[in-house]
C-alpha cells in the first residue's frame, strides 16, 4: 500500500485507550445481555460512537435513519470499521459470517452486540433464514452486508439476494422495512481519498488484518460518510432479486457521488409510514 506513512506512537495509544474502555465493558454488556434489559441495545451504540471519537473517525450522516422497529439495513461493506460506524449511528445487531464468532476479541464483540451468524455460502443460507426472521420477530434491527464480502471500497460486489427474502414477512402486522444505507470513507486528515489511498482503509482479498489494522490505527483523522437512502418493503417490488436489486442501485449511486466529492441527496421514492410510538 502506498499512502501517508502512519504514526507508532499514534497506533500505541489508540490501542491502549480503546482496551481501556473495551475491557471494561465487555462484563457490563454481558450481563445486561443475560437479563434481557434494553440496555443491551443501547449501550452498544454508545460504546461505538466513543470508540469511533477516540479512534479518529468522523461520522457524516446523510438522510433520515429509519425510526421503524424492527428495520434491515442493507449496506455495502468495505472494512471492519463499518461495524462500528454504522452502530455508533443505529441502534442495531449485525448479521455476519460464521467464521466471525471464533475471531479472538471481536468474535466475543460480536456475541455481546447479538450478532446472528450465517452460513453465507447458497448450500447453508436457507436453513438460517429462520434464524434472521425470528430477530425480526423480536422487533431487533439488523444490518445486512448484502455483498457478503467486503469490497475495496471503488465500486461494489454483486449483492446477494438469499437473506432478502426475510422482508417479506410481517411483524406485529406491519411489513419489514428495508433502508438501503451507503458506507464510504472520503477523507483522511481532510485530503480526499482516491484510488491509491483507498487501501488504507478497505480491508478485502487476501490482506492481513492484524498487519492493516495496525497501519489504520497509526493514520490522522479518517472520514466516514453514511448515506441512508429511503426507506421501503418487499411489497414494494415483488421479489427478493428486485428488492435487491433496487438496494444495489441506490447504495451504488450513493458510493459514487461520496467519493467523487460529489454532494449527494437520497433520491425520493416510496415513504414508509413509521410505527406509533
Amino acid at each position: 500500500m502506498t499512502g501517508l506513512p502512519g504514526s507508532t506512537a499514534r497506533a500505541l495509544g489508540r490501542i491502549f485507550i480503546y482496551l481501556c474502555v473495551t475491557l471494561p465493558l465487555m462484563p457490563v454488556q454481558a450481563l445486561l445481555v443475560a437479563m434481557r434489559s434494553p440496555f443491551a441495545s443501547r449501550l452498544p451504540k454508545a460504546y461505538h460512537a466513543l470508540c469511533c471519537r477516540l479512534l479518529g473517525i468522523h461520522i457524516e450522516v446523510r438522510g433520515d435513519v429509519s425510526n421503524v422497529h424492527p428495520t434491515l439495513f442493507v449496506a455495502n461493506h468495505l472494512s471492519y470499521l463499518d461495524i462500528p460506524v454504522l452502530a455508533a449511528v443505529v441502534e442495531t445487531s449485525f448479521i455476519a459470517k460464521r467464521e466471525v464468532a471464533s475471531w479472538p476479541l471481536f468474535g466475543w464483540l460480536a456475541k455481546l452486540q447479538r450478532s446472528v451468524f450465517v452460513d453465507r455460502r447458497a448450500s447453508g443460507v436457507h436453513n438460517e433464514r429462520d434464524d434472521v426472521a425470528a430477530r425480526l420477530d423480536q422487533g431487533d434491527s439488523l444490518v445486512l452486508f448484502a455483498e457478503a464480502t467486503s469490497s475495496d471500497g471503488t465500486r461494489l460486489k454483486p449483492f446477494k439476494s438469499a437473506l432478502f427474502g426475510v422482508a417479506q414477512k410481517e411483524v406485529n402486522g406491519r411489513s419489514v422495512v428495508v433502508q438501503p444505507v451507503t458506507i464510504a470513507y472520503t477523507h483522511l486528515d481532510e485530503m480526499p481519498i482516491g484510488r491509491a489511498w483507498r487501501p488504507l482503509v478497505a480491508w478485502y482479498g487476501e490482506m492481513d488484518m492484524m498487519s492493516h489494522g495496525w497501519h489504520l490505527l497509526g493514520l490522522g483523522r479518517l472520514t466516514a460518510t453514511l448515506i441512508f437512502h429511503p426507506p421501503v418493503t418487499y411489497a414494494m417490488f415483488g421479489s427478493r432479486k428486485a428488492l435487491a436489486a433496487h438496494c444495489e442501485r441506490v447504495i451504488a449511486r450513493g458510493l459514487s457521488a461520496a467519493i467523487g466529492g460529489r454532494e449527494y441527496r437520497p433520491e425520493p421514492g416510496p415513504q414508509v409510514v413509521p410505527a406509533s410510538p
